[in-house]
């Protein structure tokens, strides 16, 4: 009972405000950030360019200044752009050299190949958010494409980070047993990616619940998931999006943060000669770069966007959606930078997909127990080699070939002497 009376209450104040809205000619000057409180016309339907959408909204100075202003219209889309051109092809590419120039699927290939699929699931959406930024934010393609644009953004977004971290557990596992690591492990993998891939899939479901288009009747355009009604804000979306934050982000960054730095410790302690030192701190820069990259890039938007919920929940405005625009927009940095520090880093990598293009075979490297050649460009290949290094260990068996973590079988990623 108490449920029903506040949901009255709830769509009590909603009509009340809506009326007051009416009164100020389609902009409401109470209001303010993104909970946008609308008046419903329904006189008639209100029809656009290949879209209808029934009822028809109004939106307080605040949020008509973001949606007409340079940040959405001029920035979001160069952004976006820059990412698509370098995501693409770099993406592609790390996704075609993982599926059909590895010969030997390993955990380490198998959750690379995945991250560079995300990505590449992400940034084809592009050119559609794209023509809606330069369009001054005006959706023209539909309720259920809008729905597919915003369910893959933010459902690739967090399988990202999600693949990212079990690169990091993984190669910390690698490190710690280096001789335990057995073939079965890339089963495992297999296993662990299709769960992921389910649980993305079940978590966006709420995105395509719930009606992401508005039309804006003072400034005649259609948002696509940038307004939605206060009482969806304050409800079913600030749960949902608190949840990811917590459940999707803030679990996985712990898990990468701890995976990360007990790896650096591990090679803090295992320097035993001067050109040892060199590739520890090689591989300590490279480990450091990898995560302040997933921080950088992930953290200020689920920090942002839960804030953002928060403060239209209890104070029923938020300033901070400009913010979280722009923290959103640094995410998706992170779907072009991912190729370059996880893949085409490695000399080994580069080779292999130049010998693709140019249909030349890749001259394949035996494992010889003598002077180990560490790719520090390849921190998968490196800190796997550097830890039997360190610790005295001479002779690498043909179990240790086989285990991990060669993504390029064949590509000389630790390559040690030379033929005798």
């Amino acid at each position: 009972m108490q449920r029903i009376e506040k949901k009255a209450r709830i769509r009590g104040l909603w009509q009340k405000a809506a009326r007051v809205c009416g009164d100020q000619g389609g902009v409401n000057r109470t209001s303010k950030g993104r909970s946008l409180i609308g008046k419903i016309d329904d006189s008639s339907q209100i029809s656009g360019k290949g879209v209808t959408v029934e009822p028809s909204f109004s939106v307080d100075e605040f949020s008509a200044s973001i949606l007409t202003g340079k940040l959405t219209s001029v920035f979001l889309p160069i952004v976006y752009t820059i990412v698509f051109m370098i995501g693409l092809p770099s993406n592609g590419m790390a996704l075609w050299v993982f599926l059909f120039r590895t010969k030997k699927k390993h955990p380490a290939v198998i959750y690379m190949a995945n991250l560079a699929l995300a990505d590449l699931l992400s940034i084809i959406w592009f050119p559609l958010k794209i023509a809606y930024h330069i369009r001054g934010n005006n959706w023209i393609y539909g309720e259920s494409l809008c729905k597919v644009l915003i369910g893959f953004f933010y459902g690739n977004m967090y399988c990202s980070i999600l693949f990212m971290t079990c690169l990091s557990v993984q190669r910390y596992w690698v490190i710690v047993n280096p001789m335990v690591h057995a073939r079965k492990k890339a089963n495992i993998a297999i296993g662990v990616s299709l769960g992921i891939w389910l649980l993305i899939l079940l978590v966006t479901i709420p995105l395509y619940v719930v009606k992401q288009t508005t039309y804006i009747s003072s400034l005649n355009i259609t948002t696509c998931h940038d307004v939605l009604p206060k009482e969806v804000l304050v409800g079913d979306m600030f749960n949902y999006f608190l949840s990811l934050a917590i459940g999707v982000f803030l679990f996985p960054a712990f898990l990468t943060a701890s995976a990360y730095v007990l790896m650096i410790r591990i090679l803090q302690s295992s320097a035993i000669d001067e050109n040892s030192e060199k590739k520890r701190k090689r591989a300590i820069k490279l480990i450091v770069t990898v995560l302040a990259m997933y921080l950088i890039c992930f953290t200020p938007s689920n920090l942002l966007l839960v804030v953002h919920y928060f403060l239209i929940k209890h104070w029923g405005q938020s300033h901070v959606y400009s913010l979280y625009i722009g923290a959103l927009c640094l995410s998706t940095l992170n779907s072009c930078i991912d190729p370059f520090v996880y893949y085409f880093v490695s000399q080994d990598f580069r080779d292999h997909a130049k010998n693709a293009l140019l249909c030349r075979s890749v001259r394949k490297c035996r494992l010889y127990p003598a002077c180990l050649r560490f790719s520090a460009l390849s921190l998968l290949a490196g800190l796997w080699g550097l830890f039997p290094y360190y610790s005295g260990v001479n002779n690498v068996s043909k179990d240790m070939e086989e285990q991990d973590p060669m993504p390029l079988s064949g590509s000389g990623w630790l390559c040690l002497g030379t033929p005798p």
